[in-house]
């Protein structure tokens, strides 16, 4: 082979002699051949592919580029040197003898190269990325195999004059030129028509170096770093990446799989009929038996097929085993590039230690050459450059896998719930499938970033221990057999630590629940002058969180001990049995410093394996429950046709369905014809089939026998409207265009323009969750709205008017369903239960028991005489005395809708004696003026709210944008932290770190001195006590280091716990004693989210924060520190270093942080979306709407995608400029190493180098740390922000009021004015009167005169803006609020109760004796239902009180005031559904327990203060009237008016 080679070029091919020396250098005919045909070899291998686009590509070309002329012109100015060194061989070959081959094949293989290269430079035009990868590699190859021949010509003119000048100046000509093309494909090269596409996304034109550096997504960190970002600045996704290409792919595999697995499932399924017998067989029919049977038969045995064991099993088989196959067919390509580079990097992570043995040797061995040691310097940053680029690479492919694998999930969970059977829907609900959305496919995205570490933590524990095992024999057995020893302990410590945090979480949603009461009911708590014994409970809860919070710390100290010591005592065991096995063994630098970084290597992957296995098994469930749901039934439509069939709109044809395959048949054998623009009513009893008529018309149930023939495109109004998360006019358009004209015209009939006046923004409002803030009826008439505005051929109309008034539901008859309405050409079915629409309707069918029982108009079906007569005989007469009485109640609350159930459904109770309908009726009109009320004071205070937000939300606003934008938060919350902390808690924990890592420095420095023994005692024997001083010394060093980390942690726990209580004791206290008015204008969830998220911030996550923080810092300090012991030099380098690195940390950490907000923010909507679809499934289904909710979902998610997927790039940009970073620390202190070669031992070089290949990683945990601080601190200022919030009085002050005050119980107001905040009207506006000992006194007045405002002073809620108030000669303003609070008494309007005891609803302060609660119940009626509870007074009431009827909540607040017995009462009427029974009862108790106390009513119903002495009547904040309610009778002035409206005329007519 030489030979030929030889004389191929006519000089030596390779002589070894001509290495060792000190100027080395590599025979010419290896330079001629070798280093010419290795690059171009790489090239003509990989490069024609780069053609295809020529032929393949149906684009045009893009347009010429500057960039890419230069690039052409410098290739062609190549091909001219290769031209002219080929036509200098002709010249010189007439002159003289024959040149060597090499002559003539080198120049006219680079003529047909750079021919090559122009050909790719054209054919890239084809393509949006028009810069090739292979050949920026081909360029970084040729240069660098192009650096030796250049060196050598080099070295050779300087020593002698240059022999052949026309090849020396055409070689550094075509050197230069292809330096320049390598430096001009760096750059990405945009065609004009591609600028719009690079702005929305710059990765798609990118070159490659910028895409291998990720130094396109440059500008998007500087944006952010300028200002925060918002999704609108983010990039769009790769159309590859966009959820419907990657969907597309999902689906066609999945389909096949399943089927195969169905497939399976069959199979499974005869084998265990086979094993069992099958009892189906022995059936044996006579013929007799009609058709229907023989076929209702056959589908109950497909059905066995389909539902396997029926019930007998626990849950259903599935098919299986399909979920992971799909996945890895989809994503086959993104696999198998992140195995290759995962591979590359991994081979390259053992090269390191390699070099590193060998630049310990070259700096050991006093004859070696220096160039040498600058080619292993060069080689290890080459490494770890290389390195750094493929595991960049493989983590962005992971996380990459990560995402689209959840998008893909989630979008065939979505378009499964679109197409899923009813049966299949009742198996899981909305949240267990919302669940599927947000844990399971997060789960396979947590799965997937790490998924290569199963083979690739294996092969590298493998390869480390081959690698050790050639380092230190079998004595690297014990070094492993500790490793192995710290993974039992490690997940001993992990399992303790998860019973004490799931007691903790117990703790948390206790105190939570407190909190949220305390919020909810924060009012009656400062009424009564509660808040300190509700403080204390809190605090109890709070105290036992903390003693568990601080035991979870000490095992977390511990476990990080544990693995502090791990590195340390696995070196120490391998060293120690390594110089006990053997007397010869001596440890040298080259062994110990080698095998250090590969015990190094070690530690990662035996880290991850076992998290990787415990993540896998969690996937397992995941994919079992995604298997299941992904694979059951899709709803079978087959049994609804289409078939144009004249006079018919829709055609029942002997049609039975089920809800279930099995179930039995909820409509038999209905056939039914309706006519094209007939209107239909379906009537019957509860239970008889009229939704399920409805449902199969929609295709949503199982048929069993029959077909159903629709005409024309369906429109579908549902019982329980169902109302979309969006504007209102989106919900009635839905989807569709907007007409305007049509629009109005929908609005007007459905009776919606009064409620658009109402609401804040017209038909631009908002409408919350569910149509949170619509009554009953209004979310009806916008359901009634979409479908009339769909304009469909058939209307099925489920129950539309039951919801509604009954003069509301008369109007939408008559304007919308009816034969004169909107309506009228079309075909209506209408399920009713309002008999008074059935004379106006063409046809009626009867259903009982799922079957018709007669159907024809309206006066036929009364003169058969059938079941639909004797229903109207019995309910007619009622109806229309019923729907009388209704208009008048209507009447009197004037146009206000109740959300209240309508009297109809009475009507379905069938046959029930007259007697107790017409009292129900009653009843339920008393309730509906009652519940008419209520909606009127909630749709006002929801107006309040609505009109409030500006002003306020801008405040708030202000407020949280600055936690979260400022750049930089301020230095001033780390040090309020840290004083929270203690500062010498804080000053010895920072002492315990800097002890450790000086003893981590020293045991280094130890063992690099115990390495250069090896030199010393070269030839001779190693004394034993000179090995065991190093040994002991070295355990020593080890173990004080683990000890003041364990010293450090300890402390840093106890401060934590400190720091936690100090500031939720801080929160807490000022919380409860913030003004009234703080809390009307703050949303309470922000209160709570205080409590608990910023609180858990605080508690968990940011000692663990600072923790990490500390140790990473020292980490960084002390290998730079070790370095720069080996050679001093190296500090200068540390400069610039660190400045790029700050400013890298910087200019991420802002943009990180936002990114992190931008992907929360935009993940919700995703899987409210879903659950909105899901309940609103049969409307969407029945509209035809799935295609348009499906793209919404997948807009949904790409949102969230960009987001994410910047997030990712973000973290791999920076990565790769630290990793540069690292690299250069690598590089830097091995030069200085070789450079100062005489003077350095091999130990502390070994050190030296070992360290800076460890800095990479920590560089890195560095800024992550830095920015997960810089985030969690804000938590400290959030919680700091409340407790500056401005207080109330103080609750108790120096001048108390006397003993036994009020004992007369007179009230003075003086001109007594106020307002609720300062920017704000008054409300009262100067009111003087007095309120005599024992009077009682009644206040009336509109809503909004300032009736409740008058409490609210006389408790001083509010204070006084002017003006005093005096109780028995006191001033009520100097006098601490407690002390006042405390001997008044109120029953508030809303019964507020709390969970705990109902003793300690009653009396909180145990103040009272149990004698006197059962006084107290016994007056307020209470006493025999709480006799009859099997804990009596320690009955637990629930949350809100929710265990207690409203009337005994309200009897439970009377009880309170009993208690009290104060000498003035204020009475807040009740407006809640308080029964008129409960009603009577607290007015007489009243009256006769506080017969001798002030009472003052603020009344809602003027019968309730007919008795009273006096009457105040208040209007816009001032007393207009004030006198016996006799005497303003008769004065004809605001108070007769409003007792006309009420229906007084005269006294005598109010008692109850």
């Amino acid at each position: 082979m030489s030979a030929a080679l030889e004389e191929f070029c006519g000089s030596v091919f390779w002589n070894a002699s001509y290495l060792t020396r000190p100027d080395a250098d590599l025979p010419v005919c290896f330079q001629q051949t070798v280093l010419v045909w290795v690059p171009l070899g790489f090239f003509w291998i990989l490069a024609p592919w780069q053609l295809l686009p020529m032929w393949k590509s149906r684009a045009k070309k893009s347009s010429v580029t500057k960039l890419y002329i230069i690039k052409q012109v410098l290739a062609t100015l190549l091909m001219l040197t290769a031209v002219a060194e080929l036509a200098l061989v002709f010249v010189e070959d007439t002159e003289q003898d024959p040149l060597p081959a090499v002559q003539y094949t080198n120049p006219s293989l680079y003529i047909a190269t750079w021919l090559l290269v122009l050909l790719i430079h054209d054919a890239r035009r084809f393509c949006l990325r028009r810069d090739s990868g292979i050949l920026f590699c081909f360029w970084t190859l040729s240069l660098l195999c192009g650096i030796l021949p250049f060196q050598s010509l080099l070295r050779r003119a300087l020593q002698a004059p240059i022999s052949d000048v026309p090849r020396f100046v055409l070689f550094f000509i075509s050197y230069g030129l292809q330096l320049l093309l390598f430096l001009v494909s760096g750059f990405s090269d945009i065609a004009p028509e591609t600028k719009e596409i690079t702005k929305k996304n710059p990765e798609v034109t990118a070159s490659f170096l910028s895409s291998i550096t990720f130094e396109w997504y440059t500008s998007m960190v500087f944006k952010g770093y300028r200002k925060p970002l918002e999704i609108e600045d983010i990039w769009e996704l790769k159309g590859k990446d966009k959820t419907q290409a990657i969907y597309t792919v999902l689906e066609k595999n999945m389909k096949t799989a399943v089927r195969k697995a169905q497939a399976e499932l069959e199979k499974r399924k005869r084998k265990k009929r086979c094993r069992e017998g099958d009892p189906d067989h022995g059936n044996n029919m006579s013929k007799a038996q009609s058709q229907d049977i023989l076929v209702l038969e056959e589908k109950q045995l497909k059905r066995k097929k389909k539902g396997d064991k029926g019930d007998s099993g626990p849950r259903k088989d599935f098919p299986r085993g399909w979920l992971v196959k799909t996945l890895c067919k989809t994503f086959w390509q993104n696999l198998l590039l992140s195995v290759a580079f995962k591979l590359v990097h991994d081979g390259l992570v053992f090269v390191s230690p390699q070099l590193l043995k060998l630049l310990i040797a070259f700096v050991s061995d006093e004859e070696s050459f220096a160039w040498q040691g600058y080619l292993y310097a060069i080689l290890l940053f080459l490494t770890a450059l290389i390195q750094s680029l493929c595991l960049q690479q493989y983590f962005s492919l992971c996380f990459q896998l990560g995402i689209n694998v959840r998008a893909s999930l989630i979008a065939a969970i979505y378009k499964k719930a679109l197409t899923m059977s009813s049966a299949t829907r009742k198996e899981s609900t909305v949240g267990e499938t919302v669940n599927l959305m947000s844990a399971d496919a997060q789960r396979f995205m947590d799965t997937a970033n790490f998924i290569h570490q199963l083979w690739s933590s294996p092969l590298q524990i493998t390869l480390s221990i081959v690698f050790l095992w050639g380092e230190l024999g079998p004595s690297v057995l014990a070094g492993i057999a500790v490793m192995m020893l710290l993974i039992p302990i490690n997940g001993f410590l992990v399992a303790k630590a998860k019973t004490i945090q799931v007691r903790n979480m117990k703790n948390k949603d206790e105190r939570m629940k407190i909190m949220s009461e305390i919020l909810n009911g924060i009012k009656i708590l400062k009424l009564f002058a509660w808040e300190p014994s509700f403080e204390k409970r809190v605090n109890e809860i709070r105290a036992r969180e903390l003693k568990d919070l601080v035991n979870f710390s000490y095992l977390q100290s511990i476990s990080i001990f544990v693995f502090t010591c791990a590195p340390f005592l696995v070196s120490l065991a391998s060293f120690a049995v390594y110089m006990l096995v053997d007397e010869n063994n001596i440890l040298d630098a080259q062994k110990a410093f080698t095998a250090i970084s590969l015990f190094n290597v070690l530690r990662f992957p035996m880290a991850m394996l076992p998290l990787v296995l415990s993540s896998l098994v969690q996937t397992n469930v995941s994919t079992a429950r995604l298997e299941r749901y992904l694979g059951r039934e899709d709803l079978d439509t087959s049994a609804i046709h289409h078939n144009p069939i004249a006079g018919s709109a829709v055609r029942f044809s002997e049609a039975t369905f089920a809800w279930e395959q099995d179930g039995n048949a909820a409509i038999r054998d209905v056939t039914l014809d309706i006519a094209p623009g007939s209107l239909v009513a379906v009537v019957g009893a509860v239970g008889s089939g009229k939704s399920s008529l409805v449902s199969a018309i929609l295709g949503e149930m199982e048929n069993i026998k029959g077909h159903i023939n629709i005409q024309g495109s369906l429109a579908y109004v549902p019982q329980q409207a169902w109302i979309q998360n969006a504007t209102l006019k989106d919900n009635i358009l839905f989807g569709s265009e907007l007409d305007e004209a049509r629009y109005q015209q929908v609005i007007k009939a459905c009776a919606l323009l009064p409620d658009l006046e109402l609401l804040p923004a017209g038909d631009q409002t908002e409408i919350g969750e569910k149509g949170i803030n619509l009554s009953g009826g209004q979310k009806q008439r916008v359901s009634l709205a979409r479908a009339v505005y769909s304009n469909a051929d058939i209307y099925v109309l489920d129950d539309p008017l039951s919801a509604v008034d009954a003069h509301v539901g008369k109007y939408l008859f008559e304007h919308v369903l009816g034969p004169k309405g909107l309506l009228q050409k079309k075909t209506r079915i209408l399920v009713t239960h309002s008999i008074s629409f059935l004379p106006q309707v063409n046809n009626i069918v009867v259903l009982v028991a799922g079957a018709v029982s007669e159907h024809g108009s309206y006066s036929t079906l009364l003169a058969n005489r059938g079941a639909f007569a004797q229903f109207l005989n019995l309910y007619g007469s009622q109806e229309e005395d019923a729907s009388e009485k209704n208009t008048t109640a209507v009447a009197l609350a004037g146009d206000e809708e109740q959300g209240d159930e309508d009297i109809e459904p009475c009507v379905e109770e069938g046959p029930d004696d007259v007697v107790t309908m017409t009292l129900k009726r009653n009843a339920s009109i008393r309730q509906r003026e009652l519940s008419r009320s209520l909606s009127k004071s909630s749709t006002n205070s929801w107006k309040k709210a609505q009109e409030e937000p500006p002003k306020k939300l801008k405040g708030q606003q202000l407020i949280e944008k600055e936690a979260v934008e400022t750049g930089k938060v301020k230095f001033s919350m780390y040090l309020r932290y840290l004083h929270a902390v203690g500062l010498w808690y804080s000053f010895w924990v920072a002492m315990g770190y800097v002890g450790q890592y000086v003893a981590f420095v020293g045991t280094n420095l130890w063992l690099s001195a115990w390495t250069d023994d090896a030199q010393h005692y070269l030839n001779q024997t190693y004394p034993t006590e000179q090995r065991d001083l190093r040994i002991g010394v070295f355990g020593a060093l080890g173990v004080s280091q683990a000890l003041f980390l364990l010293f450090a942690t300890i402390l840093s726990a106890r401060g934590a716990m400190r720091a936690s209580r100090v500031m939720h004791q801080q929160l807490l206290s000022n919380i409860l004693r913030v003004p009234m008015s703080f809390f009307d204008t703050t949303p309470t969830g922000r209160i709570v989210n205080r409590f608990a998220k910023d609180i858990f911030t605080i508690d968990e996550t940011i000692p663990m924060s600072f923790r990490s923080w500390l140790s990473c810092f020292m980490a960084i300090i002390s290998t730079l520190l070790m370095i720069s012991l080996a050679t001093p030099f190296f500090a200068l380098i540390i400069i610039p270093l660190s400045i790029f690195y700050y400013f890298v940390l910087r200019f991420y950490v802002s943009t990180s942080r936002q990114l992190r907000r931008l992907d929360s923010v935009t993940r919700s909507p995703i899987y409210s979306h879903f659950g909105e679809t899901v309940s609103g499934l049969s409307v969407i289904r029945a509209f035809g709407h799935q295609e348009r909710f499906l793209q919404q979902n997948e807009s949904t998610m790409d949102i969230n995608q960009k987001s994410v997927y910047s997030w990712i790039v973000s973290n791999r940009w920076l990565a790769i400029r630290l990793e540069f970073i690292g690299s250069l620390v690598v590089f830097f202190s091995a030069l200085l190493a070789v450079i100062s070669k005489g003077t350095l031992e091999g130990g502390i070089v070994g050190l030296s180098v070992s360290s800076a290949l460890n800095v990479t990683q920590t560089l890195n945990w560095l800024v992550r740390t830095s920015s997960e601080l810089e985030t969690n601190i804000v938590a400290v200022e959030r919680v700091h922000e409340y407790t500056k919030v401005k207080n109330e009085a103080p609750w108790v002050t120096e001048k108390h009021p006397p003993h036994g005050w009020p004992s007369k119980g007179e009230i003075q107001f003086v001109d007594y004015k106020v307002r609720y905040r300062p920017e704000l009207e008054l409300v009262l506006q100067g009111i003087t009167c007095d309120i005599g000992s024992t009077e009682k006194v009644g206040v009336v007045g509109r809503t909004g005169a300032g009736k409740s405002s008058l409490t609210n002073c006389l408790f001083r809620v509010l204070e006084a803006a002017g003006g005093t108030i005096i109780i028995d000669g006191v001033d009520i303003a100097t006098i601490g609020l407690h002390d006042l609070r405390q001997n008044l008494t109120i029953i508030p309007q809303d019964p507020v109760l709390f969970t705990g005891t109902l003793r300690m609803n009653l009396d909180p302060f145990d103040q009272y004796t149990d004698e006197e609660v059962w006084k107290a119940l016994e007056l307020a009626h209470l006493k025999t239902y709480v006799q009859d509870l099997p804990e009596g007074l320690l009955h637990l009431v629930s949350e809100a009180g929710e265990n207690l009827s409203v009337g005994q909540r309200q009897l439970v607040c009377l009880a309170r005031a009993l208690l009290r017995k104060a000498k003035i009462l204020i009475l807040d009427e009740a407006t809640a559904a308080v029964d008129l029974e409960t009603d009577h009862l607290i007015q007489t108790t009243i009256r006769s327990e506080f017969a001798d106390c002030t009472v003052l009513t603020i009344a809602h119903r003027l019968h309730t203060i007919m008795d009273s002495n006096r009457v105040m009547v208040l209007q816009a904040g001032r007393i207009v009237e004030y006198d016996s309610p006799e005497e303003l009778l008769k004065k004809h002035g605001v108070f007769s008016a409003m007792a006309k409206d009420a229906g007084i005329t005269n006294i005598e007519t109010t008692v109850l």
